[in-house]
């Protein structure tokens, strides 16, 4: 993309726990119009979603790091 804006994501997996865990990370960087449940094409294989991501907003440093990179604090 040149610049910014709206993207439609269209994810096949092959299952609805892979397809829902791939929007959830989505949704945890960009604003996103989620999808509740995936469909099924007639004799295919796997799983079809579609969401929507609002690529135009800025990210935060805890979206840029990720919560695994998060610095651990120290526990008494």
């Amino acid at each position: 993309m040149s610049e910014p804006g709206l993207l439609v994501v269209d994810v096949a997996a092959t299952d609805d726990a892979t397809a829902l865990v791939f929007q959830q990370l989505l949704a945890d960087r960009w604003a996103t119009a989620t999808a509740e449940q995936t469909t099924r094409d007639a004799g295919q294989p796997g799983v079809r979603l579609r969401c929507y991501l609002d690529l135009r907003q800025e990210l935060t440093e805890a979206a840029v790091i990720g919560p695994a990179m998060e610095p651990a604090t120290a526990r008494p």
